[in-house]
């Protein structure tokens, strides 16, 4: 029962009674695994376009942006950047003085290609009187450590990565945040205009305000266009709440309900208030120098010119449904739009009256559009591209984690293990109707592809619960194509010391 507190608690979230009692049985119960057909892979699943199709593409994303459209480049970036610490705050709390382990090593030995070595030796002048080879030499490395990490120092054990100097040039060290800038110059523009969108926390957006004010002037002299950087936070109303381990609602000390943040599938209602067309999504932390983005450029360019070549041919359908008189020529057509293009089976099509595929082809080609980089598969983590089934018994291109996958099947399994390429989170989206109406996101979620995972708070053990993943199931119901693009396309910083990988050099 729900106390009157707890009910004001709700109020002031904006969290209805019905949503926490459909969260709590979802902690009590778990999620459904998928049932799937296949691991996607080339010509099942995953495009991999010629060069000469890649040229056509792009001239299509061209000719696209002449006619004025509104693109936005959306970045996830409230994440705090802790986790790309891990080992080095291990160290600097452990029991060793001197590096031991290989990570510890390689930090200390290549400190100086670290593009925010200027940046931790002035840290380390200010608070110890001397640089950081100083305090090598004298076997201070924790004080090193805590000069970066501590907020004191460089802080950057608790900011988000998008504020931390990833890269070094000649005359500056860049952050992921300028980076994006950049890229989004170089593909995602429109009537000279660039449109990003990143999404914050709280407590850090006004750091990244003023790094907004103080970098743009310089890019936009740099690319002679003109920046149009907005920002928005996860919404209250998007937190879940906790529950005991027997699927109670956890109470903190004082007896209030405790929430959590949703995950970044509670982004997609983000998304969903962008008055955009088109846009580009990807991770705060896949960027690369300046030497290494020409690759990235040619394939968003590509991803692109697919979307807007396949949105160009579904609102030509939508619009012939609406006009009426078909033939069977032009079902049939539409039939195989749906199933080669889309990559979309609808048992028992071969079944329906005219009437009915009519209405079935319109529900399936009226949906929002999403394009997806797929990278072969190197052993990196994340999730992978399958054809999966649908409530509606339908199957069609879903991005999964390996939480969704019921490993007591032997056949799911092998398909998971099997799999030849996997999600880089690099993802081109419309979000317009084909009457130029915003698609209201949040209606092509599907809520049983949620995430249940345990955590603690003050000793005490709980379940946490994850709404349906951004690029999961909360586009599940989209029109989805997968295509493959590079390697070199995808270079993510999980750990401080990727950022000594060659890619990040600049």
């Amino acid at each position: 029962m729900l106390s009157s507190e707890d009910k004001r608690q709700l109020a002031e979230k904006g969290i209805s009674e019905q949503q926490i009692q459909t969260q709590l049985e979802q902690l009590r119960t778990g999620f459904p695994f998928l049932r799937l057909r296949a691991a996607a892979a080339i010509d099942n699943g995953i495009v991999a376009p010629s060069d000469v199709e890649c040229q056509a593409y792009i001239e299509a994303w061209n000719a696209y942006k002449a006619e004025g459209h509104q693109i936005t480049k959306f970045v996830p970036a409230s994440g705090a950047a802790s986790r790309m610490f891990k080992n080095m705050f291990e160290f600097r709390d452990g029991d060793h003085d001197e590096p031991a382990t290989d990570f510890e090593r390689t930090y200390f030995e290549r400190i100086h290609d670290f593009a925010f070595y200027p940046a931790l030796d002035d840290a380390c002048q200010v608070l110890y009187g001397m640089g950081v080879d100083d305090l090598i030499d004298e076997h201070r490395y924790k004080d090193i450590v805590s000069a970066m990490l501590d907020e004191e120092g460089l802080n950057y054990g608790q900011l988000p990565k998008g504020l931390l100097q990833f890269h070094a040039y000649p005359d500056v060290a860049r952050t992921p945040l300028e980076e994006h800038l950049v890229e989004a110059a170089l593909y995602a523009t429109s009537d000279g205009r660039a449109d990003i969108h990143f999404t914050v926390s709280t407590e850090h957006r006004e750091l990244f305000e003023q790094l907004v004010e103080r970098v743009l002037p310089i890019y936009e002299e740099r690319f002679s266009i003109r920046y149009t950087v907005s920002f928005s936070e996860q919404k209250p109303s998007t937190d879940t709440v906790a529950s005991t381990l027997e699927g109670e609602p956890f109470r903190t000390d004082d007896g209030r309900l405790l929430f959590r943040p949703g995950g970044h599938g509670a982004l997609i209602q983000n998304l969903s208030d962008l008055p955009s067309d088109i846009v580009f999504i990807k991770n705060i932390d896949n960027v690369v120098p300046d030497s290494l983005k020409p690759a990235t450029t040619l394939w968003k360019q590509v991803i692109a010119g697919i979307l807007v070549n396949t949105q160009r041919q579904a609102f030509a359908y939508l619009n012939r449904l609406d006009e009426g008189n078909l033939g069977s020529a032009e079902l049939d057509e539409m039939r195989h739009f749906l199933s080669n293009d889309l990559c979309t089976e609808i048992p028992g099509i071969d079944n329906l009256s005219h009437d009915e595929l009519i209405e079935t082809l319109r529900k399936k080609f009226n949906r929002p559009i999403r394009v997806c980089g797929m990278v072969k598969n190197v052993g990196e983590p994340g999730g992978g591209p399958f054809l999966a089934f649908n409530p509606d018994g339908s199957v069609s291109p879903q991005i999964l984690e390996s939480s969704q996958i019921d490993t007591h099947n032997p056949a799911y399994m092998a398909m998971f293990q099997g799999g030849t390429h996997f999600n880089p989170v690099d993802l081109v989206c419309a979000i317009r109707d084909y009457k130029g109406n915003r698609f209201d996101l949040p209606h092509y979620v599907d809520t049983a592809t949620g995430f249940i995972s345990f955590k603690s708070k003050n000793g005490r053990e709980l379940k946490a619960l994850e709404l349906p993943g951004l690029w999961n199931g909360a586009m599940s119901d989209w029109n989805t194509i997968f295509v493959q693009v590079p390697l070199e396309t995808f270079n993510p910083v999980k750990t401080v010391n990727d950022l000594l990988r060659p890619q990040h050099q600049a």
